[in-house]
C-alpha cells in the first residue's frame, strides 16, 4: 500500500478554530471524531503523521496582547491552550484505535511527553501519530511556524494545512464570489503579494528548504488521503 503513497511523512496542521465546529468557542466533538476518522484512514494506507494544532477556538494570544495584555503572557497562554487541544484529539484518536502520543515544547510530563526530536522520529516509524503541542515553547512565533519547524526536524515530506477553504485565493471568497483560486504558488509570490496561508516566518522557513505547503478544504472527507496519494487538490506552494 506504501509504494502508491506521494508523501510518506506528513505534518497535518490544523487551525483551531476549525476544532468549533459551528459553535464559537471551544472543542466541537463531532469535528474530533471526524478528523480522527480522516486520520486513521491516512495511517492505514502507511503514512507516517504528525499532528500540530493551533489553540484560536481557546485563546490567541496575538489578540490578548491587543487588549493591553502582555504578549509573552498572552503567548505562553496561547501555547497552553494548544495542549488541551492536543489532548482532545488524542482522545478522539484513540477511541478511533489510533495509537497517539502528545509532546509538548513545555514540558508537562503528568499530560504528555516533553518533545525530543529523535523519540518523536522514533514514534512515527513505529506507526504511532504525533501531536506536536505547545508550539515550539517560545511566544511570539505562531503554530504555523511551529508546524513547518516540526516538519522540517522529523524530515517530513510536506506540510498539510487543512483549513475551511478549498485552496488559496486572491482574496477572501466568502467575501468576494469572483475570487480566484490559485492551484499553485511559489514562496516569494505567497510572501510578495502578502496572501494569508501562513506568517510569513514559516513560509519563508518552509522555503530555505524547499519544504511543499499544500493548502486544503478539511471538511472534505478523504481530502487528505488523496493529497497524500499525490492527487492535485487544493493548492500547492513550492519553489
Amino acid at each position: 500500500m506504501t509504494a502508491q503513497l506521494k508523501y510518506k511523512r506528513i505534518l497535518l496542521k490544523l487551525s483551531g478554530e476549525a476544532l468549533m465546529g459551528d459553535g464559537s468557542y471551544g472543542i466541537s466533538t463531532k469535528v474530533l471524531e471526524f478528523v480522527a476518522e480522516e486520520v486513521k484512514r491516512v495511517v492505514e494506507i502507511g503514512v507516517e503523521l504528525g499532528l500540530v494544532i493551533g489553540a484560536g477556538n481557546i485563546f490567541r494570544g496575538v489578540a490578548g496582547a491587543s487588549k493591553g495584555m502582555d504578549r509573552t503572557t498572552a503567548d505562553n497562554m496561547g501555547m497552553l491552550a494548544t495542549v488541551m487541544n492536543s489532548l482532545a484529539m488524542q482522545d478522539a484518536l484513540e477511541r478511533n484505535n489510533v495509537i497517539t502520543r502528545v509532546m509538548s515544547a513545555i514540558p508537562m510530563q503528568s499530560v504528555s511527553e516533553p518533545y525530543i526530536r529523535r523519540r518523536a522520529t522514533r514514534h512515527l516509524e513505529k506507526g504511532r501519530v504525533v501531536i506536536f503541542a505547545a508550539g515550539t515553547g517560545n511566544p511570539y512565533f505562531t503554530t504555523d511556524s511551529a508546524g513547518v519547524l516540526r516538519a522540517l526536524e522529523i524530515d517530513a515530506d510536506i506540510v498539510i494545512k487543512a483549513t475551511k477553504v478549498d485552496g488559496v485565493y486572491d482574496r477572501d471568497p466568502k467575501v468576494y464570489p469572483d475570487a480566484v483560486k490559485f492551484d499553485h504558488l511559489s514562496y516569494d509570490t505567497v510572501l510578495q503579494k502578502g496572501l494569508r496561508v501562513m506568517d510569513a516566518a514559516g513560509i519563508a522557513l518552509a522555503k530555505e528548504d524547499n519544504l511543499p505547503i499544500m493548502v486544503l478544504d478539511m471538511a472534505v472527507a478523504g481530502n487528505i488521503k488523496r493529497a497524500a496519494m499525490g492527487d492535485s487538490i487544493g493548492t500547492i506552494i513550492t519553489a
